[in-house]
């Protein structure tokens, strides 16, 4: 049995070495602009044999121009693979991961939350944290659950906030909660006009292991970095 799901595509399948692991929780954060919903796009456009997928869209940031790009003339094929939920606030947001385990039965081969922690960014602002917390807690349990109890990936991305200690250092939104429970933790960067993709947290995979990619219509390709030159 196969462990893991291709990214679709060489940047991510040479990362991960293989792709993304199946039974457990991938997380992909970075700031605005890294590429996180354009590496979920390419992974609906280009993996899972056409197996269905769900996609929680708590941020309106699918975009269908950027997937028309990514799967050429079959997107409308591709698109009815999609069930996709739409929560607009963090208690819609916790109802719908409740629904999943009803959806999953349906030939699912995996599930997507984009992003899991804008909705609770926003809900920490206004109550109380030790509940919000809690609810968060929950919500990504039951996405583990579903993960090792149907051998599918779930891919959640999330936002960043910045280090004010360390100005050059980025913290991921939900902090502890979910690097614990993250088996799999990438973190992007922008460089200039590139992105730099680096494992922060895997079983198998060295911390710090890292490649650097620019997003071109048909996806993302790699960029070859110059050796440093010797003194």
């Amino acid at each position: 049995m196969e462990t893991k799901e291709s990214s679709g595509c060489a940047v991510m399948d040479w990362l991960l070495e293989g792709g993304y692991e199946k039974g457990v929780i991938t997380t992909i954060y970075g700031p605005g602009g890294s590429g996180k919903s354009n590496l979920l796009v390419i992974f609906i456009a280009n993996s899972l044999k056409g197996q269905k997928v769900i996609y929680v869209d708590t941020e309106g940031s699918f975009s269908l121009s950027r997937f028309m790009q990514v799967c050429g003339k079959d997107y409308k094929k591709t698109l009815e693979k999609i069930t996709f939920l739409k929560p607009t606030n963090f208690k819609e947001q916790e109802a719908a991961i409740r629904k999943l385990e009803g959806l999953v039965k349906q030939n699912i081969g995996a599930i997507i939350v984009d992003s899991l922690t804008m909705l609770y960014r926003i809900e920490m602002d206004d109550e109380d944290s030790k509940t919000v917390n809690k609810s968060l807690v929950s919500q990504i349990r039951s996405l583990l659950e579903i993960a090792r109890k149907n051998d599918i990936p779930v891919l959640v991305s999330s936002q960043v906030y910045a280090d004010f200690e360390d100005k050059e250092k980025t913290n991921v939104v939900g902090g502890t909660i979910i690097k614990n429970m993250s088996k799999c933790l990438i973190e992007l960067r922008k460089s200039g006009p590139n992105r730099v993709a680096i494992v922060q947290k895997h079983r198998s995979i060295e911390e710090g292991k890292a490649i650097m990619f620019k997003i071109v219509d048909e996806g993302v390709v790699e960029v070859e970095q110059e050796p440093s030159k010797s003194k």
